[in-house]
């Protein structure tokens, strides 16, 4: 079989590679996140402001990170499905949203654990936490809209629009902090800029970034994957599956 840029875009194909990545996936979240979160809290050094509270940072920002990345890929998906009536594009933009939300929700958590010490409060209605909230919602609000509707082509269809209008608010979220005079600080890792950390933390950081990477894509994968039997029933190749 020779391979192109389109081989692996019929669900048949894709639940084949997948079968074999998604263990992959797995193994490599398991040993980064590990190794991650053992630099993050034990060998990194104690900041000299905050103390230890801020090691939350390698979940927080790694999370953070996730859960605009993943919308973005979300209405990527969505809308190439639209527009191409490609199936299993409107699947894999299902299958992203639960973990995008997922890593909102923590981006959110984590950051109520590093405000309540740092600012004195659990929550402001800050540019950033707010606009962060605006994410959580808009996940919710597009799993909602696809499940409520039974016909699943206006579903995806319907998806697709909130996804792609919803998208203007990840960079809101990312340029919150220069925009508006906010509480929340602004990065401390920058492609135009060198990080304002320690290497040790910078390294922890970034595998922990990794590893959530590693976990999307496991999640993504069986998610649709999933969706792929529950579309596909009936075809052919399924039935092979299960001979």
């Amino acid at each position: 079989m020779s391979l192109t840029f389109f081989t692996f875009s019929s669900p048949p194909q894709f639940y084949r590679l997948t079968g074999y990545l998604v263990p992959l996936c797995w193994a490599a979240f398991a040993v980064l996140s590990a190794i991650g979160l053992y630099m993050g809290f034990f060998v990194a050094p104690t900041d000299a402001t905050q103390g230890d509270v801020y090691r939350v940072i390698f979940i927080h920002v790694p999370a953070a990170w996730m859960s605009m990345l993943l919308y973005l890929v979300m209405a990527f998906w969505a809308a190439i499905g639209w527009a191409f009536n490609a199936r299993l594009a409107s699947m894999v933009a299902r299958a992203a949203a639960p973990t995008g939300a997922l890593f909102t929700f923590l981006a959110l958590w984590t950051g109520a654990l590093w405000g309540k010490p740092t600012w004195g409060t659990w929550w402001v209605w800050d540019a950033r936490l707010t606009s962060e909230l605006i994410l959580l919602f808009l996940y919710l609000g597009f799993m909602a809209l696809v499940e409520a509707i039974d016909d699943t082509r206006r579903a995806d269809q319907a998806g697709a629009l909130l996804a792609i209008v919803g998208a203007v608010n990840v960079p809101i979220i990312y340029f919150s902090v220069k925009w508006w005079n906010t509480l929340h600080q602004g990065a401390s890792v920058s492609p135009t800029m060198a990080p304002k950390m320690a290497s040790t933390m910078l390294t922890a950081m970034m595998l922990m970034s990794l590893a959530f990477w590693a976990y999307a894509f496991a999640m993504v994968f069986m998610r649709t994957r999933a969706l792929i039997l529950e579309r596909e029933r009936g075809a052919h190749w399924i039935n092979e599956l299960k001979d």
